[in-house]
């Protein structure tokens, strides 16, 4: 099941068009999860999640909590956890990069499923950014 939850108001937003593209990303990526939490935010809101999660006081475009589960409990393997979006920093880049917005919320959504499978782009020597690079022209984006 993919969550699309918008806590935002400064842009429309397509939730069967994210759910839709997830669910595809999901599949190119191979991953058994199929639960993910998509949260549209404003600047000011992922602004504070990453002073709060990453010690870094800026907006971002990106944000992933990866699900963890509690020492009680049974690894949950179905949930991959939540991916929060700054629509704000989407539209300033899509406009930079000459795309649409919902191109670069697919970008996001990608960048975001690769973290919560995994991939760390700042550890990796590239292999993240690779894969990423693969996946987009597979998707179509």
């Amino acid at each position: 099941m993919i969550d699309i939850i918008n806590r935002q108001r400064a842009r429309k937003t397509n939730a069967k068009e994210c759910r839709k593209f997830t669910e595809r990303a999901l599949a190119a990526i191979r991953s058994e999860s199929r639960y993910v939490s998509i949260v549209f935010v404003s600047d000011s809101a992922i602004r504070r999640l990453n002073r709060q999660f990453r010690k870094k006081d800026y907006a971002t475009d990106v944000l992933s909590f990866p699900n963890e589960s509690e020492p009680f409990e049974n690894e949950n393997q179905s949930q991959l956890g939540e991916i929060v979006i700054s629509v704000q920093r989407a539209a300033a880049q899509a406009k930079e990069n000459g795309l649409t917005f919902s191109n670069e919320v697919e970008q996001l959504i990608l960048h975001g499923l690769l973290h919560l499978c995994g991939y760390d782009h700042e550890t990796d020597n590239g292999e993240m950014n690779r894969l990423e690079l693969k996946l987009r022209k597979k998707l179509g984006i």
